[in-house]
């Protein structure tokens, strides 16, 4: 599944005109499931490793994660970016990989311009985002 989503990720951004290789992307989401801390088995911990392998900043945005336990995915302490709208609008785009209940308020993507959304719980709006890709 997370190559599947990283490939959704490099063509909608292309479809924007834009590059994979430069880009800023958070992935919401770092928890396997909702509403939870556990982190094992995630597959955003791919989500975020694989944008990385082509050029993209891969980051995270979890707030039952403000660092990421250090584990075998990483070996530094990985910090969560903020998790509000103003930090995400000024991302390229983001990949939701976990349906946290915050992560569904249409206010936190006001001025994002494209969402890849794994978890389909993200609208198109005229505040933003302007594209939602369902993966």
């Amino acid at each position: 599944m997370p190559g599947y989503v990283v490939g959704k990720v490099a063509d909608a951004q292309n479809d924007e005109g834009r590059s994979l290789r430069g880009a800023k992307v958070p992935v919401p989401g770092l928890s396997y499931k909702e509403n939870i801390d556990d982190d094992r088995e995630s597959p955003s911990w791919e989500i975020l490793e694989l944008p990385g392998k082509r050029g993209a900043l891969a980051e995270y945005c979890d707030p039952y994660f403000p660092t990421a336990r250090p584990g075998r995915h990483h070996e530094g302490r990985l910090q969560s970016v903020p998790c509000t709208a103003e930090a995400f609008a000024a991302r390229d785009l983001l990949v939701v990989a976990t349906a946290h209940r915050q992560f569904r308020d249409p206010a936190l993507y006001r001025g994002v311009r494209l969402v890849v959304d794994t978890r389909n719980i993200v609208r198109p709006s005229p505040l933003g985002p302007l594209r939602v890709v369902k993966a």
